[in-house]
């Protein structure tokens, strides 16, 4: 606490206590002036010697009384003057303690009361006060009336300072009264911030009965999100798959594997819960709402279907054949874009695009990842992504891509793992080509494999000029791509 603080808190007690003792040192005078006064009335015989005789007892009354209450402000300035003083220069580094400010409180109390029963017998004598602030009666007053709540929650508080079962920053949850973040603990109660943004205070005394359940701010917490699947699917796809979607959204810790479980074999499919732990567990609503929004794109791109406890009545009409038509479509348009499918013909490609798979993928989620196995390709029909290169921690962007695009013809190609990581920016559409769709075509015409070779040795040396600022990568010989491309697809050397 700096020295204009410390002048801000003490002075004006000081002036306080100045005029104080002002009035207390010019009471008595007036209270002489005042009698003579009254005496010369009389005197001049301006009015009734009764009436004299009531100004002089109710001038008796009143100066006592006048002095009790000067004394006892000089008391409370007195007091207040000693508090400050301590706090601003002693005890300055405990000055906010809730302990502190108890203890503070219940001497300041005891003072007070003791110094009225002084100063009220030494000028009403004869009115007998013992018999009330005496022994057992005055802590009984002070203790039932006054700090009843105060030291019950007080001691509640205590108690649960010495359990320590939650601190600031834990989220917890009160039985049925309040779900939040701890905000503050102190000797009066507990201060908590709930999900929307409101402040709950739960006194210490209440608490102390209510069952509370603590995600510690360091632990790792886990958490349940559910969702179900029709019973035409495979658990161990469906687990496969949620599972690597799960894993990469944020807030989900990488130091433990999500598990996700069936829950039950109910009456319209199967019910499943995914478990995973929170990095931080204030976010676990948003972090729910992204795993159940990344479970639908996963569905809906995998052919997954959600369970309903409806009939479903299939109707046959012309509508289907349209839209098949038209996405393949499509699927030709992208992949004749794309440079190594150039020495295809034009059979070839229409073959390639109608056993092509489409593909939703959402913000944020990882299309393929650096290092894994693959032996696909993607072309980007609408949205973007990005390509990140993770090296020793250092996350790198390395290029985004548009509509047209496309990206990951060396794992369809060689079967090679990814080099780079790419994930969507928003909501993204591509379509994926397997190494299944392009092997009948190569082993038609095995000299496509070396046209397709050529190509994409130009590709490769032109992203190896972009990426070269980020980490080296090595443009594959000729004829080591031609024998590892053969190789992957069983083609003859």
């Amino acid at each position: 606490m700096d020295h204009n603080k410390i002048v801000s808190r003490i002075f004006p007690t000081l002036l306080f206590l100045f005029l104080i003792s002002v009035f207390l040192f010019l009471l008595p005078r007036v209270e002489i002036l005042t009698n003579e006064y009254i005496g010369s009335m009389f005197a001049r015989s301006v009015t009734s010697e009764m009436f004299v005789d009531t100004l002089r007892s109710f001038a008796s009354y009143l100066f006592p009384i006048l002095k009790i209450f000067l004394w006892m402000s000089l008391v409370v300035a007195i007091v207040r003057f000693i508090t400050a003083l301590l706090l601003a220069t002693v005890l300055r580094s405990i000055a906010q303690s809730e302990i502190v400010s108890l203890a503070r409180t219940v001497v300041s109390v005891l003072v007070y009361i003791t110094a009225f029963f002084v100063i009220f017998q030494s000028h009403f004598p004869d009115v007998q006060l013992a018999a009330i602030f005496t022994g057992s009666t005055i802590v009984g007053i002070v203790v039932g009336l006054a700090l009843q709540d105060t030291l019950g929650n007080f001691f509640s508080g205590v108690a649960l300072q010495a359990d320590h079962p939650f601190q600031v920053g834990d989220v917890i949850a009160v039985s049925n009264k309040a779900k939040g973040v701890v905000e503050s603990v102190t000797w009066r109660g507990v201060k908590i911030r709930t999900f929307q943004d409101k402040l709950v205070i739960i006194s210490n005394s209440v608490i102390g009965k209510e069952v509370i359940e603590v995600a510690p701010k360091e632990n790792l917490n886990a958490r349940l999100v559910f969702f179900n699947t029709e019973f035409g699917f495979s658990p161990t796809r469906t687990a496969r798959l949620v599972r690597e979607a799960v894993r990469n959204i944020p807030n989900v810790s990488a130091l433990k594997r999500p598990n996700v479980r069936i829950r039950d074999l109910a009456e319209s499919g199967i019910d499943w819960e995914v478990k995973y732990w929170c990095e931080d567990y204030r976010k676990h609503n948003d972090t729910d709402a992204v795993i159940r929004q990344t479970i639908w794109y996963l569905f809906t791109r995998e052919g997954i279907k959600f369970a309903f406890p409806t009939r479903t009545i299939h109707v046959e009409s012309t509508a289907a054949p349209i839209a098949h038509e038209e996405m393949s479509v499509r699927s030709s348009e992208a992949i004749v874009s794309v440079p190594i499918f150039a020495p295809l013909s034009e059979k070839d490609l229409d073959e390639l695009a109608a056993n092509a798979v489409a593909r939703v993928f959402a913000p944020g989620e990882v299309i393929v990842e650096q290092g894994r196995s693959g032996e696909s390709m993607f072309i980007i029909t609408q949205g973007s992504v990005r390509i990140e290169h993770n090296e020793g921690g250092d996350k790198h962007i390395l290029a985004r891509l548009k509509s047209g695009d496309f990206f990951g013809e060396m794992s369809l190609l060689t079967g090679e793992k990814r080099s780079a990581s790419v994930i969507a920016d928003d909501e993204t559409q591509v379509i994926e080509i397997r190494k299944k769709e392009l092997t009948p075509i190569l082993k038609k015409d095995p000299t496509l494999a070396e046209r397709i070779v050529e190509i994409v040795e130009l590709r490769q040396k032109e992203l190896a000029a972009i990426e070269e600022l980020h980490h080296d990568i090595t443009v594959p010989n000729k004829q080591g791509f031609l024998l590892s491309l053969k190789q992957f697809f069983g083609l003859k050397k």
